[in-house]
């Protein structure tokens, strides 16, 4: 009887373990987390902040199913692998031996580094007990301030504005998320954001943040420009990265995640990575990259648990597809959309690239095979980037009628030959084109079941 061992208890670790139980009905399943909370939605946790979602809509599954799996969950910390042993150290245990040993630790928020950076009342998302910090946080406190610049940056925005705090928002730079937004969506962020009291600075970095009299608790920050805001609260949310202190004195490939192969196995024999902490192959830019999106870490996942097993089930990374929710618009990111993005694939030898957005104006109609997941939006937003023949990537912002059909068109890779020259003719209705073409598309390309 095999012992698999998995190191984590997010989303890679979870559908590993259904992975392996659908192939191996009676091997040993050993989860190790350090999260007492074991595993829940991390994408939800926005939803808690603002109070749209109870803690327990957190828990995908109940649990018993843990125990219909027998999947036995053991809350510690791994401290050293020893793979030629097949040997787990852990901190406060005594050494597992494991067959098959999975790295799915994920990943962790940056770490604010600023003097004061330790004090009571800065924080991160990076769980539910960071949630939980934030919620009695806000609860006391009147004025906040958030850096970064991402999707957390502003989920953090949301919760605290929820919360009733008044909340500063720092950027680097001149406009909200400028690596994935065009300036038409960063604008119709910050507009929405600016209705609801948010108050951002431009071109503002934090330069330390300040302490109350006793020295232990905030009491504002110093930005580098030499201002100085008053608050009880500091968010920072300026990025994530893989938590590799476990392969770190170990001799696993590591480059900015753990290496993998296209079976999700690290260079040591018997022992795979998944999620946040892979740098897993994506054949769209051919190289190795790091991916932390929920759906990407349940796929790995399942794909690892198989090949634990004895499979042999390549991975192969999908298309970016990416849903959130940007100052209460819903988003749908779908390919390569940054602003910029014609210009890299034109480097790689397509020439024939070009960026088409329509706004308020476009029809937005019923398709098969679609769901409109919202409706009635203030804002709806339509932005696709054009390749030679194919669609490289789109942005849908508002109603959603049009994202299942665009990510289907753009991971067929179908020939638009046809409609090119419509779609960029000047004032071209985008979302009727794209809809009269598809529901002729999908007639012949139906989806595998």
């Amino acid at each position: 009887m095999r012992r698999y061992v998995i190191l984590g208890s997010g989303a890679a670790g979870f559908a590993a373990a259904e992975a392996i139980r659908s192939q191996d009905h009676h091997g040993e399943i050993l989860m190790i987390s350090e999260d007492h909370y074991g595993y829940y939605s991390r994408p939800g946790l926005a939803y808690l902040l603002t109070g749209e979602l109870p803690e327990e809509m957190l828990y995908p599954v109940r649990e018993d199913y843990f125990k219909r799996l027998g999947i036995q969950r053991i809350q510690g910390r791994a401290a050293r692998i020893n793979h030629h042993n097949h040997r787990l150290f852990l901190e406060s245990a005594a050494p597992l031996i494991y067959d098959r040993l999975l790295i799915a630790t994920g990943a962790m928020a940056i770490p604010l580094k600023a003097p004061g950076a330790d004090l009571q009342g800065v924080f991160k998302l990076d769980s539910l007990q960071d949630a939980r910090a934030i919620h009695q946080l806000a609860r006391k406190s009147r004025t906040a301030i958030v850096v970064g610049g991402g999707i957390t940056a502003l989920e953090l925005v949301e919760g605290l504005t929820a919360h009733k705090v008044k909340v500063h928002y720092f950027l680097r730079g001149d406009r909200y998320w400028n690596s994935v937004l065009d300036e038409t969506e960063s604008i119709v962020v910050e507009t929405r954001l600016k209705e609801h009291g948010v108050l951002i600075h431009y071109r503002t970095e934090l330069d330390a943040v300040l302490s109350d009299r006793k020295g232990k608790s905030v009491a504002g920050v110093r930005t580098k420009d030499g201002e100085t805001i008053r608050c009880e609260m500091v968010g920072s949310a300026i990025g994530v990265r893989p938590r590799l202190e476990l392969v770190a004195a170990s001799d696993l490939l590591v480059d900015r995640g753990v290496l993998v192969d296209e079976y999700l196995r690290t260079n040591a024999e018997d022992v795979f990575a998944a999620g946040d902490v892979a740098q897993v192959y994506d054949p769209l830019l051919g190289e190795r990259i790091l991916d932390s999106l929920w759906t990407p870490a349940r796929q790995q996942g399942y794909t690892a648990g198989l090949n634990m097993t004895g499979c042999q089930q390549a991975y192969i990374k999908g298309v970016p597809y990416n849903v959130t929710r940007l100052a209460g618009l819903t988003t749908t990111i779908i390919g390569m959309v940054g602003p910029g993005r014609g210009q890299a694939y034109g480097e790689k030898g397509d020439l024939d690239v070009q960026g088409i957005a329509r706004g308020d104006s476009e029809t937005w109609r019923q398709l098969p095979n679609a769901i409109a997941a919202q409706s009635g939006f203030d804002v709806n937003r339509l932005r696709i980037l054009l390749g030679a023949q194919t669609l490289l990537g789109a942005l849908v912002m508002g109603d959603q009628t049009l994202s299942q059909p665009l990510e289907r068109l753009i991971t067929a890779q179908a020939d638009i030959s046809p409609i090119r020259s419509r779609l960029l003719a000047a004032n071209a209705p985008l979302a009727d084109i794209l809809a009269e073409y598809y529901t002729s598309w999908s007639a012949s390309h139906v989806p595998l079941q």
